[in-house]
């Protein structure tokens, strides 16, 4: 019977680091899944996601190109949490059954589940065997992303107040990494450590 393979849950605030984390995670020989990546092929123009998200938001969250809107939509669920739970409800279930379908055709003993809203769903921490949280301080995240393309300081506040607080993500972490205040070469060190303590030099994932 081949080893059972070790599924990480990876999260983060915006603006906390976690795709550079993911990306070091994936040269140790993690397989990635990406769900922004995912959400956005569902939405781009002729993605499977459109048809249902122009049916209940109607064409003023529909770019030009037929592609979901992000500007627009990212207005929208700011100023109203049932547009946002309506949007969620139709995303994340697509998001969900396409990542499953990556991680079983990966060939890597480590999966990465790159999920930004992780802490926020119950069904997402029950899929995972270990969970690595990307943290840093309120003020680093408005930094970062205001130096983000068509961020202002106003809608990266909005952004960290519709997630999980750092505090929640890290009630729920098996390892936090704080990317705050260091260089890549000291996050790396970091994920280092997290991957050698998680994952054996034999490279089989250790049994839970």
């Amino acid at each position: 019977m081949p080893p059972r393979r070790l599924r990480i849950g990876l999260t983060g605030g915006i603006g906390s680091g976690k795709s550079t984390v993911a990306a070091m995670l994936a040269r140790r020989g993690a397989c990635v899944i990406d769900s922004d990546a995912i959400s956005r092929r569902l939405t781009a123009a002729g993605g499977a996601a459109m048809p249902a998200l122009r049916q209940a938001f109607g064409e003023a969250i529909v770019a030009p190109d037929g592609a979901l809107d992000r500007n627009a939509t990212r207005t929208l669920v700011f100023s109203n949490p049932e547009a946002r739970q309506r949007l969620e409800a139709l995303l994340h279930p697509l998001i969900g059954a396409e990542a499953e379908r990556e991680a079983a055709a990966a060939t890597s003993q480590v999966i990465v589940f790159d999920i930004p809203l992780l802490a926020e769903s119950k069904d997402w921490r029950a899929r995972v065997d270990r969970l690595l949280v990307v943290d840093c301080s309120e003020a680093t995240q408005i930094a970062r992303v205001t130096q983000r393309p068509g961020w202002t300081r106003d809608a990266a506040e909005r952004a960290i107040a519709s997630q999980a607080t750092r505090e929640e993500r890290r009630a729920i972490a098996d390892a936090v990494i704080f990317n705050d205040g260091i260089d890549l070469a000291e996050l790396d060190a970091a994920v280092d450590t997290v991957w050698h303590h998680w994952q054996p030099p034999t490279q089989n994932p250790v049994e839970q």
